[in-house]
């Protein structure tokens, strides 16, 4: 089975004129099995940066772990939090030491730091791209177009948020593997937010 076939998922992130938007929905799927309707596929790593993915929920439990440690140890040596460009940093070179045996999952880093709020996408190998807005997983076809038509970089994260949970649900619409939820993590200056919004009738 391909990596195409296990990465079901629609994952979107965004920079705002506040913050950042990532979300997610909740669907855990293998090829055509649902294996769970409540996955968790955005995480908060500390009180500025956090994660989001596509793909197979295991290699991204292992990531978050293995860099949630990695920003402890940089808060108790540095006495600061770790910067959302300095971690994005960190798990490209985790995923290109890795390159040869990848985790099969898309990385979304987002955060709000000293130089503001800032995004970032990664692959396998561990590309690092920043961007505005972009979408991941096999839904993201259709979640990058709602996104691209409606996306202004003006807007505040509550507006980010609508965005977000309207791009997936589009996608949620269209791809048998994306549904059941959405969970966004939202970033501004003054700390994180999480919400969870169901789905299921």
């Amino acid at each position: 089975m391909g990596y195409q076939a296990i990465q079901g998922a629609t994952t979107v992130g965004l920079i705002c004129s506040d913050g950042v938007v990532l979300a997610s929905e909740k669907r855990v799927s293998y090829g055509r099995l649902v294996a769970s309707t409540r996955g968790k596929k955005v995480f908060k790593l500390t009180d500025n940066v956090g994660l989001a993915f596509a793909g197979l929920m295991s290699d991204m439990q292992a990531l978050v772990r293995e860099v949630s440690a990695y920003a402890n140890l940089f808060r108790l040596e540095k006495n600061r939090p770790i910067s959302t460009k300095a971690l994005s940093k960190l798990i490209s070179n985790m995923l290109f030491n890795r390159r040869m045996m990848p985790l099969l999952m898309e990385t979304v880093v987002g955060g709000y730091d000293a130089d503001g709020p800032s995004l970032f996408s990664l692959d396998l190998a561990g590309s690092l791209i920043p961007d505005e807005f972009l979408a991941a997983g096999s839904g993201a076809q259709i979640a990058i177009g709602v996104l691209e038509a409606d996306y202004n970089k003006e807007m505040d994260c509550s507006a980010g948020a609508e965005l977000a949970k309207k791009a997936i649900k589009s996608a949620i619409a269209r791809d048998a593997v994306s549904g059941d939820g959405i969970d966004i993590l939202i970033f501004r200056a003054d700390g994180a937010e999480e919400q969870t919004i169901s789905l299921r009738e």
